[in-house]
């Protein structure tokens, strides 16, 4: 039953992004190995959509989150106030509850601004005014960047990069499929039925973390990080990186079928979890470097 949902949940998403079922597999990997995700592309790929398509499928809160030059770090946690009948300040929760947030261009806002959500990322919480304040789960951060190399925007930090579980990128349409949205006319994602509740996600969370992993696969992590260390001077992946890769290549193996992971499951995932840690001046360095990883340490089998 748990591989019929999953299918459904697919189908529909491929046919609003359409001819990219990779993308696609990957993004609902890393929902299901509660990660964070970044996707970083052109404006106009389908970033937006997918997130969006993504929450109402999964049956979760959803709040997009356009970020500006000018955006304040209140503006996305929210803010105490004072009630003049209630003689105390009362806190005004900002956008950032709710269980997915799109975080539009988040590197067009400031570092400052930036950083207010690296608390919640990590620990699904923020504190305001010295007051801690749990967020809903399950949370989930999706981030949209354009590329470094447009006007108006600020790199992310190296902390902040870390917490995305994975990096996607889009990519254009084949022409096959930009020609089928062509004939679809306006595109209409905004009553997309809901094929799972947020409980029955985190059914499929609990199952994915009962994937097995034999301690040679284990081995293999543990060689692909080590080698990262190495080859990168010291900039490897780091231990929270170790542990998003057996999450991720746990979810991928769930979506495929299976309660075990094989290499293949790590090498699919390997990429997107890896490059944007490895990176250090370019994008294309750090998937030079992950792809030259994957090529040179062989799995134990």
């Amino acid at each position: 039953m748990q591989q019929g949902v999953i299918e459904q949940v697919l189908q529909q998403l491929q046919q609003v992004l359409i001819g990219k079922p990779r993308v696609i597999r990957m993004a609902l990997a890393c929902i299901l190995a509660r990660g964070h995700l970044l996707i970083e592309d052109l404006p106009g790929m389908g970033k937006t959509t997918l997130s969006q398509a993504l929450a109402q499928t999964l049956g979760l809160s959803y709040q997009r989150i356009q970020f500006t030059s000018d955006m304040l770090p209140a503006d996305i946690l929210g803010v105490s106030i004072f009630d003049k009948q209630q003689a105390e300040f009362v806190f005004h929760q900002g956008p950032i509850f709710r269980q997915m947030i799109l975080a539009d261009e988040i590197n067009r806002a400031s570092p400052k601004t930036q950083s207010a959500l690296l608390e919640a990322m990590a620990e699904q919480q923020i504190t305001v005014d010295g007051i801690t304040h749990l967020l809903p789960r399950p949370f989930f951060v999706v981030a949209t960047q354009n590329p470094s190399e447009q006007s108006g925007t600020f790199p992310l930090p190296e902390s902040q990069l870390d917490r995305f579980m994975m990096r996607l990128s889009i990519g254009y349409p084949s022409a096959d499929a930009e020609l089928k949205m062509l004939k679809g006319g306006q595109d209409h994602h905004g009553d997309l039925p809901q094929c799972l509740s947020a409980m029955e996600l985190t059914q499929l969370q609990r199952q994915c973390d009962q994937v097995s992993a034999s301690d040679a696969l284990l081995s293999y992590i543990l060689a692909l990080v080590e080698g990262s260390r190495e080859l990168n001077e010291g900039y490897g992946l780091s231990p929270r990186a170790s542990k998003a890769l057996l999450a991720a290549a746990k979810a991928w193996a769930f979506i495929h079928g299976r309660q075990y992971l094989v290499p293949e499951d790590v090498q699919a995932v390997f990429v997107a979890v890896a490059e944007h840690r490895l990176r250090q001046s370019s994008q294309q360095q750090g998937e030079q470097l992950s792809r030259r990883l994957l090529n040179t340490i062989n799995p134990i089998r």
